[in-house]
């Protein structure tokens, strides 16, 4: 761990401890942060932009977990949850999104002390301190932060807090799909055919995909399950087309080693490249996407085929598609974040000291070490990134990780310095690799 000045600031106002922490989002990460802090007797206000927890996790609540439920239960919440009578799912089992939501934070969620303390339809648009920008100084860490948010009527108020836990996560902020990080040039022209990731290929939106040409954009995990998903459906659905299009000439991150603690996210890798092998998925590789607009022969799509053209070795080549299904990855929402003080890596937009564990231009494996509030600190004193927002850009985050985060950062703001060192969790090596197709790896 970090070796840090772990004393509190001197400069605390009465009011400061009467306010609540002020918690951005109602995911797993956003109420194990409310379990740890009521646990601990700290009071705090949920905002939940949605309208039930776990919200974004019930957009992707088709895909199972790679991780089994002994990893996926917050330990505060569970102690919660088993003095109601709750029961703990098999721990070897692998539930679904949907089932995590309705299994595990929907019964939390509606247990006291959390229920009557989630704020659902709020949106937090801005975190700021209280008559501060961010240019003055004086008497900072003794002000209350405030919270600008929307309700879902559209009334606008401000809310103060003693801290705040953003834990809001990336999932409303995909990467761009030019490698840029701007959008291609003609994207609004085409938008009607462009999906986020981890689309229901064999549910809800299997209509939109069988029968067509479907390109998938991106080298991670959530590319590999909807290849997976569209091979499954090509088998039932004839003229279903596949192509795998990725920037660099190697499927970074998606094949991963034997010696990956999480079985499930092992197997995926190697069943794309069975795929790829068999010649089930086409692979587009060195391709980056330089412009989109509309094919000439219209395509098979609600509003017209694409043609997408790229750069690929130099050259510029056209590729169509009737589906482009952006799994590029995600990036956090910094915008509302605008008037407090943070210290974020340049690169993956993480916090300072934890992007040494993460940046996989830097750290080629997926195991990262547990880490808490030392590296999760930032100059606003009581401002703290957790869960997946945390990560920044960088990709391969468990929850279980997000649970240490929110325990230590729990111990610091009840003054527990000694629990907020400690480290009480321990992960299984990934063994998630940046690896070839033709199966040659680098690894840590």
């Amino acid at each position: 761990m970090t070796l840090l000045d772990l004393t509190r600031p001197t400069s605390r106002s009465d009011r400061l401890d009467t306010l609540p922490v002020a918690i951005i989002g109602a995911g797993p990460i956003g109420l194990a942060a409310a379990a740890n802090l009521l646990e601990r007797g700290i009071d705090v206000v949920v905002y939940e932009a949605g309208d039930r927890v776990g919200a974004s996790i019930r957009e992707w609540g088709h895909i199972r977990l790679f991780s089994p439920w002994r990893m996926l239960v917050d330990p505060a919440s569970r102690r919660l949850l088993e003095a109601s009578g709750w029961q703990h799912p098999a721990e070897d089992r692998l539930p679904t999104g949907t089932e995590l939501v309705e299994r595990y934070l929907e019964p939390l969620a509606a247990l006291e002390p959390l229920a009557s303390r989630i704020r659902f339809g709020i949106d937090v648009t801005a975190v700021a301190r209280e008559g501060m920008d961010r240019t003055r100084t004086a008497g900072r860490a003794a002000t209350p932060f405030v919270l600008r948010v929307r309700e879902a009527s559209g009334e606008v108020q401000d809310v103060a807090a003693r801290a705040v836990i953003d834990a809001s996560g990336t999932w409303r902020t995909p990467n761009r799909l030019g490698s840029s990080g701007l959008d291609p040039l003609g994207l609004d022209e085409v938008a009607d055919a462009v999906t986020h990731a981890l689309p229901d290929v064999l549910g809800t939106d299997r209509a939109r995909f069988a029968g067509r040409r479907v390109t998938v954009v991106g080298a991670g995990h959530s590319a590999a399950n909807t290849l997976l998903a569209l091979a499954a459906l090509a088998r039932e659905e004839p003229g279903t087309r596949i192509t795998w299009a990725i920037r660099n000439a190697s499927a970074v991150r998606v094949t991963t080693s034997e010696d990956d603690g999480l079985a499930a996210r092992a197997s995926i890798g190697r069943r794309v490249d069975d795929l790829v092998a068999a010649g089930r998925v086409e692979v587009l590789d060195r391709f980056e996407i330089v412009r989109l607009g509309r094919a000439a022969d219209g395509g098979g799509g609600d509003g017209g085929g694409v043609r997408i053209v790229g750069s690929r070795g130099g050259e510029l080549v056209e590729h169509d598609a009737d589906v482009i299904v952006n799994a590029t990855g995600f990036r956090p929402d910094l915008d509302m974040l605008r008037e407090v003080r943070l210290e974020l890596d340049d690169v993956v937009e993480a916090p300072k000291r934890l992007a040494p564990l993460i940046d996989p231009n830097v750290h080629s494996c997926g195991t990262v070490e547990p880490h808490g509030f030392a590296e999760l600190r930032q100059p606003e004193d009581g401002f703290f990134l957790v869960g997946m927002k945390s990560y920044g850009r960088a990709p391969t985050f468990l929850l279980a990780t997000g649970y240490e985060q929110v325990r230590s950062i729990a111990a610091w703001l009840a003054d527990d310095a000694a629990g907020a060192a400690k480290v009480e969790l321990v992960l299984p090596a990934t063994g998630v690799c940046s690896t070839s197709l033709d199966g040659s790896a680098g690894c840590c």
